[in-house]
């Protein structure tokens, strides 16, 4: 009987100094884990490029870091929608002022320009078009208005691409054009709260509304890409949440003409 309690205790005892140690060491990794959207060396490599090709300084060895990240490593870094978005927006962004800023000239057929994959991520070649409409567009394709996907994407593709489509990119993506909204250095544990910046100040900018005719023009991106945006009844909510008509107005719309006058770097000022 006495051997018999001695073992129960010791046996409650083992079981006790288990339980804090698993207690310990749940709390040391619960301390060690990443947020949600917390920042990784890709994601920002991509804001360091950014800010060199902002400085006009060479970005030659940043380039190379990107063509040698393997696809598993780029999947695993880009694990949320926030990441994603932030990094492509960050890397269109950077090597369409890298390109232009380089060779004015290429922007003289942008068709070209915009196609050509000559941005390599994870050894895969990639054009700007590819970015904007493959992987931050979720593969959809570039003249359909947002209303169509692409067949056929590459595994690459539906591996990086967001999950859902944000129709605050058009408000963050710098093509080169000065109808082209500022760019910014977007930061994955930040991003919607820079995206919705980005679009209100890009909407109060660039709309004209007219009280007496109870009539809006809005930027030509938002035609080109209306299935993003819902459609102009969801525009037009857009509209009166971010204080551009008023909120009980139902105007008629129209799209303005998109300025392709080259204008580089158009960055957000503080």
């Amino acid at each position: 009987m006495f051997s018999e309690r001695i073992y129960r205790m010791q046996k409650s005892f083992l079981l006790l100094i288990f339980f804090f140690l698993q207690v310990t060491v749940n709390q040391k990794l619960i301390a060690n884990t990443p947020s949600y959207n917390e920042e990784n060396s890709i994601t920002k490599a991509s804001q360091q490029l950014l800010l060199l090709a902002k400085k006009r300084e060479p970005a030659d060895s940043l380039v190379l870091y990107f063509q040698k990240i393997t696809p598993a490593e780029l999947v695993a870094a880009l694990n949320t929608d926030s990441r994603k978005k932030a990094f492509w927006l960050n890397i269109y962004n950077a090597f369409t002022q890298l390109f232009l800023s380089k060779n004015p000239d290429q922007y003289k057929k942008r068709s070209q320009f915009f196609g050509n994959k000559k941005i390599n991520i994870a050894g895969q070649l990639l054009s700007l078009d590819r970015i904007e409409h493959g992987l931050l567009r979720r593969s959809k394709t570039k003249w359909s208005m947002g209303y169509i996907n692409r067949l056929f994407p590459s595994t690459f593709e539906k591996e990086n691409r967001v999950d859902t489509v944000d129709y605050r990119i058009h408000f963050a993506l710098n093509c080169g054009a000065r109808s082209c909204p500022p760019i910014a250095f977007y930061k994955a544990d930040q991003l919607d709260k820079q995206l919705d910046l980005a679009t209100k100040i890009y909407l109060k900018s660039e709309s004209t509304y007219d009280a007496e005719r109870n009539h809006i023009a809005l930027p030509a991106i938002m035609g080109w890409f209306r299935g993003d945006f819902g459609g102009k009844r969801k525009m037009k909510e857009l509209l009166k949440k971010t204080g551009v008509i008023p909120t009980d107005t139902n105007p008629s719309v129209s799209f303005k003409k998109y300025d392709w006058n080259l204008y580089l770097d158009n960055y957000k000022t503080d």
